[in-house]
């Protein structure tokens, strides 16, 4: 069967497709950010004009479908910003997909001579075994929790530390006479004053010093609005707030889709980490979605798409892999690559090694005094850091054809972090 390439120079180009394209994604994903609703404002936001739709088979009913970008030396990869947890691919559930790609890449525009396809889910697609033209890399775990119980049968399963903590930052707050509210933001209008909130909470840590908080005038504020407002028309977003008396000082943004409810951003205020506002919304956020399941509620699990952390292991223990696939137009371009990967490495490892030899040699003897910023450090520990959820990143499982002369899963962009 045959692939079906169209160019996208502008996002309104994928519109004609977007029904073909919910269709496909609805019966083999159901995953909310793979939906049209939510890839062609990322098209807007951060699309380069250089993607094209790929479709196999009818154009109106395709088989599979992916959106990619042309990278160097006859590379092609599944488009996937960092805003978006998985790769733009959609196939049948445990299809095989070295065949389906090897279709693909014959049939994109030459020269094409792999196509990496990054962050995919073990969930759907089962990680086969390498060939001479296919090649899975690990990238990450990632962590969900089944709302199959009720609460505090779940709860009581956490770990005595976890609830312990929380009981004592909360007798903190009930001592200063602090009020805690937990609201839930599902309108369209309430978007935008939603996502002033999220900025200045993320201004307040290192996004703010880095200039990557979400603000008006910053492409990810218009994804995010644009986003957010359709899926809240649909009745599926949730805005997550939890206040300090009248102050918000975390948020959660989510969508959700076939019984799933994906958080995808998370953000909290730096002033107050020293007693968890995150852990705390996340308690009573858990408990109203595992009460509305045993009632009966449309959601049925919490995904959260990013690195399995150690703070997601008090929430759950469940885990799976997501990886990403390279296929080569020939077998000998996998070989080729791997040889100059490992000639790349042999070579950085003996500059690494040359470095530190050097500076061994420059670095004066030590001394017995403690710097006072040293002293400061050892007497006042650092409070954990509340954990900040965001959509996986590519890292170092992928090395580019322009590098290697062989091509390879590439990143996703990371100019901005959601």
């Amino acid at each position: 069967m045959t692939w079906t390439t169209y160019p996208l120079p502008h996002a309104e180009a994928f519109a004609p497709h977007a029904a073909a394209w919910d269709a496909l994604q609805a019966r083999v994903a159901g995953l909310p950010f793979l939906e049209s609703g939510f890839v062609q404002p990322l098209l807007a936001a951060f699309g380069t004009g250089r993607e094209r739709l790929a479709l196999r088979g009818q154009p109106g009913a395709p088989t599979a479908a992916a959106i990619v970008v042309k990278g160097g030396r006859g590379q092609w990869t599944t488009f996937q910003p960092s805003q978006l947890p998985l790769g733009c691919w959609l196939s049948e559930p445990g299809a095989a997909l070295e065949p389906l790609a090897a279709e693909l890449v014959r049939d994109l525009p030459q020269p094409a001579l792999g196509l990496g396809l990054t962050q995919l889910d073990s969930l759907f697609h089962p990680r086969a075994p390498d060939g001479p033209r296919w090649r899975g890399q690990d990238y990450i775990e990632t962590a969900w929790v089944d709302l199959d119980t009720d609460f505090e049968t779940y709860w009581e399963a956490r770990g005595k530390n976890l609830r312990q903590n929380l009981r004592k930052q909360q007798k903190k707050l009930d001592a200063a006479g602090t009020r805690t509210r937990l609201d839930c933001l599902t309108h369209p209008d309430q978007v935008a004053p939603a996502l002033a909130d999220y900025g200045r909470l993320e201004a307040s840590g290192w996004k703010g010093q880095e200039g990557t908080a979400i603000a008006p005038g910053h492409p990810q504020y218009a994804f995010y609005l644009a986003m957010l407002q359709h899926f809240c028309r649909l009745g599926r977003a949730r805005i997550y707030t939890y206040a300090f008396d009248d102050a918000v000082v975390s948020m959660d943004l989510c969508i959700e889709s076939h019984g799933k409810l994906v958080i995808l951003k998370t953000a909290y205020d730096e002033a107050h980490k020293a007693v968890s506002p995150s852990t705390l919304m996340r308690q009573q956020q858990f408990e109203q979605l595992f009460t509305a399941a045993a009632a009966g509620g449309p959601i049925r699990r919490i995904e959260f798409y990013g690195k399995v952390m150690e703070w997601h292991t008090r929430w759950t223990q469940q885990s799976r892999p997501l990886y990403h696939g390279t296929c080569y137009r020939w077998g000998f371009l996998q070989s080729l690559h791997r040889a100059m990967s490992r000639t790349l490495e042999t070579a950085t490892a003996t500059a690494t090694a040359a470095s530190t030899v050097d500076a061994a040699v420059d670095t004066p003897p030590p001394s017995d005094k403690v710097a006072p910023s040293a002293q400061a450090a050892q007497k006042e520990p650092k409070e954990p850091k509340e954990p900040i959820t965001t959509p996986a990143r590519t890292s170092e499982a992928t090395t580019t054809a322009a590098a290697t002369s062989g091509p390879t899963a590439t990143p996703p962009a990371t100019a901005s972090t959601p």
